[in-house]
Protein backbone atom coordinates (compact mmCIF):
# COMPACT_ATOMS: atom_id res chain seq x y z
CA UNK A 1 0.00 0.00 0.00
CA UNK A 2 1.34 3.40 -0.95
CA UNK A 3 2.02 6.02 1.71
CA UNK A 4 -0.67 8.41 0.43
CA UNK A 5 -3.21 5.57 0.16
CA UNK A 6 -2.52 4.47 3.74
CA UNK A 7 -2.71 8.08 4.93
CA UNK A 8 -6.05 8.56 3.15
CA UNK A 9 -7.52 5.37 4.56
CA UNK A 10 -6.33 6.07 8.11
CA UNK A 11 -7.52 9.67 7.94
CA UNK A 12 -10.94 8.56 6.68
CA UNK A 13 -11.23 6.07 9.55
CA UNK A 14 -10.26 8.80 12.03
CA UNK A 15 -12.80 11.26 10.67
CA UNK A 16 -15.55 8.63 10.71
CA UNK A 17 -14.52 7.71 14.25
CA UNK A 18 -14.69 11.35 15.31
CA UNK A 19 -18.21 11.44 13.86
CA UNK A 20 -19.21 8.55 16.14
CA UNK A 21 -18.61 5.51 13.90
CA UNK A 22 -17.36 3.01 16.50
CA UNK A 23 -16.54 0.31 13.94
CA UNK A 24 -14.33 2.71 11.97
CA UNK A 25 -12.68 3.95 15.18
CA UNK A 26 -11.92 0.40 16.33
CA UNK A 27 -10.46 -0.38 12.88
CA UNK A 28 -8.31 2.76 13.10
CA UNK A 29 -6.94 1.83 16.52
CA UNK A 30 -6.19 -1.72 15.37
CA UNK A 31 -4.28 -0.52 12.29
CA UNK A 32 -2.43 2.17 14.23
CA UNK A 33 -1.41 -0.36 16.89
CA UNK A 34 0.30 -2.50 14.20
CA UNK A 35 2.16 0.52 12.79
CA UNK A 36 3.16 1.78 16.23
CA UNK A 37 4.36 -1.66 17.34
CA UNK A 38 6.63 -1.91 14.28
CA UNK A 39 7.82 1.69 14.81
CA UNK A 40 8.82 1.05 18.43
CA UNK A 41 10.27 -2.43 17.84
CA UNK A 42 12.74 -0.97 15.32
CA UNK A 43 13.85 1.73 17.74
CA UNK A 44 13.77 -0.06 21.07
CA UNK A 45 15.35 -3.39 20.23
CA UNK A 46 16.98 -3.58 23.65
CA UNK A 47 13.67 -3.09 25.45
CA UNK A 48 11.04 -5.29 23.80
CA UNK A 49 9.01 -5.41 27.03
CA UNK A 50 8.44 -1.66 26.80
CA UNK A 51 7.08 -1.74 23.25
CA UNK A 52 3.58 -2.95 24.11
CA UNK A 53 3.33 -0.44 26.95
CA UNK A 54 4.30 2.37 24.57
CA UNK A 55 1.76 1.23 21.97
CA UNK A 56 -0.97 1.30 24.61
CA UNK A 57 0.17 4.68 25.96
CA UNK A 58 0.10 6.13 22.43
CA UNK A 59 -3.36 4.76 21.68
CA UNK A 60 -4.64 6.12 24.99
CA UNK A 61 -3.03 9.53 24.33
CA UNK A 62 -4.52 9.60 20.82
CA UNK A 63 -7.93 8.72 22.20
CA UNK A 64 -7.73 11.34 24.95
CA UNK A 65 -6.38 13.99 22.58
CA UNK A 66 -8.46 13.11 19.51
CA UNK A 67 -10.19 16.48 19.77
CA UNK A 68 -6.82 18.14 19.00
CA UNK A 69 -6.48 16.42 15.62
CA UNK A 70 -6.89 18.99 12.86
CA UNK A 71 -8.74 17.30 10.03
CA UNK A 72 -6.93 19.35 7.37
CA UNK A 73 -3.57 17.94 8.52
CA UNK A 74 -2.06 14.51 7.81
CA UNK A 75 -3.09 12.00 10.47
CA UNK A 76 0.27 10.22 10.35
CA UNK A 77 2.13 13.42 11.29
CA UNK A 78 -0.09 13.76 14.36
CA UNK A 79 0.39 10.08 15.26
CA UNK A 80 4.15 10.32 14.67
CA UNK A 81 4.42 13.34 17.00
CA UNK A 82 2.59 11.52 19.80
CA UNK A 83 4.74 8.39 19.32
CA UNK A 84 7.92 10.47 19.35
CA UNK A 85 6.97 12.23 22.60
CA UNK A 86 5.99 8.94 24.26
CA UNK A 87 9.35 7.44 23.27
CA UNK A 88 11.18 10.49 24.65
CA UNK A 89 9.25 10.07 27.91
CA UNK A 90 10.36 6.44 28.09
CA UNK A 91 13.99 7.35 27.39
CA UNK A 92 13.87 10.03 30.07
CA UNK A 93 12.44 7.59 32.60
CA UNK A 94 15.00 4.92 31.69
CA UNK A 95 17.89 7.38 31.90
CA UNK A 96 17.08 8.05 35.54
CA UNK A 97 17.52 4.35 36.34
CA UNK A 98 20.30 3.16 34.06
CA UNK A 99 22.93 4.25 31.59
CA UNK A 100 21.51 3.82 28.11
CA UNK A 101 23.57 2.06 25.48
CA UNK A 102 21.18 1.21 22.67
CA UNK A 103 21.42 3.54 19.67
CA UNK A 104 18.34 5.03 18.13
CA UNK A 105 18.17 3.79 14.56
CA UNK A 106 17.76 6.98 12.50
CA UNK A 107 18.22 5.12 9.21
CA UNK A 108 15.32 2.73 9.65
CA UNK A 109 11.99 3.14 7.89
CA UNK A 110 9.93 5.86 9.57
CA UNK A 111 6.35 5.49 10.74
CA UNK A 112 4.28 4.99 7.59
CA UNK A 113 7.39 5.83 5.55
CA UNK A 114 6.99 9.45 6.66
CA UNK A 115 10.21 10.90 5.23
CA UNK A 116 9.14 14.48 5.81
CA UNK A 117 8.35 13.73 9.45
CA UNK A 118 11.66 11.94 9.88
CA UNK A 119 13.61 14.84 8.41
CA UNK A 120 11.73 17.28 10.62
CA UNK A 121 12.46 15.14 13.69
CA UNK A 122 16.18 15.04 12.83
CA UNK A 123 16.22 18.82 12.40
CA UNK A 124 14.37 19.25 15.70
CA UNK A 125 16.75 16.89 17.48
CA UNK A 126 19.81 18.54 15.92
CA UNK A 127 18.60 21.96 17.01
CA UNK A 128 17.83 20.77 20.51
CA UNK A 129 21.20 19.05 20.85
CA UNK A 130 22.96 22.29 19.87
CA UNK A 131 21.44 23.95 22.95
CA UNK A 132 23.29 21.56 25.26
CA UNK A 133 26.83 22.05 26.53
CA UNK A 134 29.44 19.69 25.01
CA UNK A 135 29.63 17.58 28.20
CA UNK A 136 25.97 16.60 27.60
CA UNK A 137 25.65 16.92 23.82
CA UNK A 138 28.66 14.77 22.90
CA UNK A 139 27.74 11.76 25.07
CA UNK A 140 24.19 11.75 23.68
CA UNK A 141 25.45 12.18 20.13
CA UNK A 142 28.07 9.42 20.33
CA UNK A 143 26.26 6.86 22.53
CA UNK A 144 22.59 7.36 21.69
CA UNK A 145 22.74 8.44 18.05
CA UNK A 146 25.98 6.96 16.71
CA UNK A 147 25.79 3.80 18.80
CA UNK A 148 29.24 3.98 20.37
CA UNK A 149 29.79 2.38 23.76
CA UNK A 150 30.29 4.48 26.87
CA UNK A 151 33.96 3.39 26.93
CA UNK A 152 34.50 4.33 23.26
CA UNK A 153 32.85 7.70 23.83
CA UNK A 154 35.02 8.32 26.90
CA UNK A 155 38.16 7.62 24.86
CA UNK A 156 36.99 9.80 21.98
CA UNK A 157 36.03 12.79 24.15
CA UNK A 158 38.63 12.50 26.90
CA UNK A 159 35.86 12.33 29.50
CA UNK A 160 35.54 9.62 32.14
CA UNK A 161 32.96 6.85 31.69
CA UNK A 162 31.09 8.21 34.70
CA UNK A 163 31.04 11.67 33.13
CA UNK A 164 29.63 10.15 29.92
CA UNK A 165 26.80 8.45 31.85
CA UNK A 166 26.06 11.60 33.84
CA UNK A 167 26.18 13.68 30.64
CA UNK A 168 23.63 11.41 28.97
CA UNK A 169 21.34 11.48 31.99
CA UNK A 170 21.53 15.26 32.46
CA UNK A 171 21.35 15.92 28.72
CA UNK A 172 18.21 13.83 28.25
CA UNK A 173 16.68 15.50 31.29
CA UNK A 174 17.49 18.95 29.85
CA UNK A 175 16.10 17.99 26.43
CA UNK A 176 12.90 16.73 28.03
CA UNK A 177 12.50 19.99 29.93
CA UNK A 178 13.02 22.01 26.74
CA UNK A 179 10.49 19.89 24.83
CA UNK A 180 7.90 20.16 27.61
CA UNK A 181 8.30 23.95 27.80
CA UNK A 182 8.19 24.48 24.02
CA UNK A 183 5.00 26.09 22.73
CA UNK A 184 2.69 23.61 20.99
Amino acid sequence: MQHTEAESELRALMLRGLDGDQVAYRALLKRLSRHLRAFFLRRLQGWPDDVEDLVQECLLAMHNQRHTYQSDQPLTAWVYAIARYKMIDLLRAKSSREALHDPLDDDSEELFDEQAGANEARRDLGGLLQTLPDRQRLPILHVKLEGLSVAETARRTGMSESAIKVGIHRGLKALTARIRSAPS
